[in-house]
């Protein structure tokens, strides 16, 4: 089988369906709250991170590091990012500690995509 091939059955999860589900059955007081985001056409990581603080709550300190280990970004939000930094006058520590990354992920990137 081909790149081209798998790339094509390469299956992301809904998460509009899922958080949908999530609001309608345990949390209908935050419907009206996570609407917005709920409404777009496709939800981006950040997105998707946004909807779960928004539905849980902010989680204790050690589950946040435990989590942040398995992000992965597509190349689409990493330049979102990285927009954001040029956009706000931001160095690299600021936005990392902005989106919750680590330093060397945004230099990474950095050297990726802009240099």
């Amino acid at each position: 089988m081909d790149k081209q091939a798998r790339k094509q059955r390469k299956v992301t999860p809904d998460y509009k369906s899922i958080y949908s589900d999530i609001l309608k059955n345990e949390f209908p007081e935050k419907i009206e709250e996570c609407q917005s985001l709920l409404n777009k056409k496709h939800l981006s990581v950040l997105d998707v991170q946004k909807l779960n603080q928004k539905v849980f709550g902010v989680s204790d300190q050690n589950s946040k590091a435990e989590n942040g280990k398995y992000h992965s970004y597509k190349k689409s939000d990493i330049l979102h990012m990285l927009d954001y930094q040029r956009k706000h006058n931001l160095n690299n520590s600021q936005l990392a500690r902005h989106f919750k990354l680590s330093n060397n992920s945004v230099s990474k990137w950095k050297r990726m995509f802009l240099i």
